[in-house]
């Protein structure tokens, strides 16, 4: 069954109207798990970590960096998707229930906003190193660390990805 576009356009939320739909969630008692990214050209590694995330519990929020926060984070040649068109993509995936974007470098507004029960991150990432880490806990949430499965060392990454194409196109100049 595929994903009507309306069905996705209400998976896009702003900052206060997710507030509000994981309020409710949360008063049905429901676990609320919350990752966030640049998602920039997404791969199958995005999409088994959020599998991951969505196993964790019975409602995944995924906020997205904005154009202008991926820039001031990866440098001015990203992202290479544009902020709609990413939220759009991981808005389609049927694990994830929510897609906000967020402006700032971390996504500690974002949780202090919404709360979630759990907030996940990849194997690459520490839970005393994470900026929003606090912000988390004084929620009343955890930290989960979702361990890469062994076909993520094949090396998927946007970075990877890039390189690739970039090699490619080299190689046939």
């Amino acid at each position: 069954m595929s994903i009507s576009f309306r069905a996705v356009e209400t998976k896009l939320k702003r900052r206060s109207e997710l507030a509000e739909a994981v309020k409710k969630a949360r008063a049905d008692g429901k676990t609320v798990v919350f990752t966030n990214g640049c998602f920039d050209i997404l791969h199958v590694g995005h999409v088994r970590y959020l599998q991951d995330a969505r196993a964790l519990g019975d409602l995944l929020v995924v906020g997205v960096n904005t154009d202008d926060s991926v820039r001031r984070l990866k440098g001015p040649t990203r992202p290479v998707v544009s902020e709609w068109e990413r939220a759009e993509i991981l808005a389609a995936l049927q694990c994830v229930d929510y897609v906000s974007l967020f402006n700032e470098d971390t996504p500690v507004e974002l949780i202090t906003a919404i709360r979630p029960s759990i907030h996940v991150k990849g194997g690459d990432y520490k839970a005393e190193d994470l900026p929003e880490a606090e912000a988390v806990i004084a929620g009343g949430g955890k930290i989960v660390i979702v361990s890469f499965s062994s076909t993520d060392s094949e090396g998927f990454s946007t970075t990877n990805v890039i390189g690739k194409i970039m090699n490619e196109r080299r190689d046939k100049s």
